[in-house]
């Protein structure tokens, strides 16, 4: 335990103000009910490539689809370290100077999914989320589209929220 954690607080940053960390029950909540997300990937020419998508949470895992070629999928190609960011909430306080939010990053490893059967699978995940009135028409849309979409899979390894009110 001891080892894992010199190792964490080289590999990632603790929060400089920890009174407004939010807990890792708070940052699940947050990911499992947030319409978007930012993908952050390391880009062309050492550029960093940031990209808005829709995704959903399932078991420590961001999922989320795209098209079968482009530069999300070139970049996690190049190098699969990947950074997530949600925004919950923002209210701007003008007389104050100050927002007032919530929000998650996370960092992790990110996975093309290549068999036809997991993406099928991670897919639904997508689906419940965004059209749970369709459930009926859910496999019939996945199994005529499945040679037209990407599955991504982003294993979480570091997480953290914050908030300021």
């Amino acid at each position: 335990n001891l080892i894992y954690s010199w190792w964490w607080k080289i590999m990632f940053r603790e929060m400089r103000r920890k009174n407004h960390s939010l807990t890792k029950e708070e940052c699940i909540n947050i990911l499992r009910n947030a319409p978007s997300g930012v993908l952050a990937v390391y880009g062309d020419d050492n550029y960093p490539y940031a990209v808005p998508l829709n995704f959903a949470y399932k078991n420590n895992k961001i999922y989320f689809h795209g098209a079968t070629k482009g530069h999300k999928l070139d970049a996690i190609k190049k190098n699969n370290k990947v950074s997530f960011c949600v925004v919950d909430s923002e209210e701007v306080i003008p007389d104050k100077f100050t927002t007032d939010y919530r929000s998650v990053i996370l960092f992790g490893k990110a996975r093309i999914i290549e068999d036809n059967k997991e993406k099928a699978k991670t897919m639904l995940y997508l689906c419940e989320k965004y059209s749970p009135n369709q459930k009926g028409s859910w496999q019939e849309t996945i199994k005529n589209s499945i040679d037209r979409f990407s599955m991504v899979e982003i294993a979480i390894e570091h997480i953290s929220g914050k908030q300021s009110k």
